[in-house]
């Protein structure tokens, strides 16, 4: 058989928003219009064999473990279709990299699973979803492509490497240091480097069904930052924590000791940083484990190492 079907999978987002009146790029309702809908009226996309399934019909901002959950069991379920050459994800901006970043971590897809998405609604007077789509499709259709990947703007990010960098421009993404893996031009795929081998760490299988999730908190390291904010946390049942350091993954003192305290009690917590490009470089003397990732990033693992034990 075959593998040339293309399944494109919905969740909601501003790709699939509507506003009152075309030039109204802010104002508008995310997650209106049904993946069918988006996919209607894109030239590049006859001849090619789709599938459509909506998960969810959501704001990305508002997204959830458990839709979380759902989208990872139907992309597993599509990809293991021999017929299936790939899936597409429209999706949200504003989580886009958190969702890309779990499902690699517990998917580590060989097919390619390409998330795409949009800055502007679909009813703007030039909106860039019916594009984002197309190149999304080719990419999920070209050689050499694999792993979970994210294209925008024509450009082609890596899910570990991926983070939003700006509210408003219709490229608002970043690689970092690496840089994107490559480029959609003119529906052709150009790989400038090659994606990252597959690097599932969990189980969907620990994480499936209808089943608490550990409470993992993010937590900012500034000048003047104090105990509060961590001892509130504690009280509240907080299992997890993540710092978002200074520089390299450094701590407030304040912050610091009501950190030691929470390790004490048998907190897990785990050190990134604030700064947009590199990573934390561990040193033999930190209190606690570096993760080389943004802090959102090292949220999710830090999840799926509580929910795995």
């Amino acid at each position: 058989m075959t593998a040339d079907q293309i399944v494109v999978l919905g969740t909601g987002g501003t790709i699939a928003g509507s506003a009152d009146a075309p030039g109204d790029h802010v104002a508008y309702r995310a997650g209106q219009l049904a993946v069918e809908h988006l996919l209607q009226g894109i030239p590049a996309l006859a001849g090619v064999r789709l599938v459509s399934e909506q998960i969810a019909q959501v704001d990305s901002k508002d997204i959830t473990p458990a839709t979380w959950v759902r989208l990872a069991e139907r992309c597993a379920h599509w990809l293991d279709q021999p017929q299936v050459r790939g899936v597409v994800v429209t999706h949200g901006t504003d989580t886009l990299e958190e969702t890309a970043y779990f499902l690699e971590r517990v998917l580590g897809p060989r097919k390619p699973l390409v998330l795409t998405c949009a800055m502007r609604p679909a009813t703007a007077l030039s909106a860039d979803g019916p594009q984002n789509i197309a190149d999304a499709v080719s990419v999920a259709r070209a050689d050499g492509v694999g792993g979970v990947a994210v294209v925008c703007a024509g450009r082609i990010h890596a899910a570990a490497d991926i983070t939003k960098v700006h509210p408003y421009r219709l490229d608002p993404y970043s690689s970092g240091e690496a840089g994107p893996l490559g480029y959609v031009e003119d529906g052709r795929v150009r790989l400038v480097r090659p994606c990252p081998a597959p690097a599932a760490v969990a189980s969907l299988r620990q994480i499936a069904g209808d089943r608490g999730w550990p409470r993992v908190s993010i937590v900012l390291s500034h000048a003047g930052a104090d105990a509060r904010l961590v001892e509130l946390l504690l009280d509240d049942g907080v299992q997890g924590l993540v710092v978002a350091g200074t520089g390299n993954g450094t701590v407030h003192e304040a912050l610091e000791a009501a950190l030691a305290a929470a390790a004490e009690r048998g907190i897990r917590v785990l050190r990134s940083t604030r700064c947009v490009e590199g990573r934390v470089v561990p040193h033999a003397s930190d209190r606690w484990p570096a993760h080389p990732l943004s802090p959102v990033k090292a949220r999710i693992d830090l999840l799926l190492q509580l929910l795995a034990a």
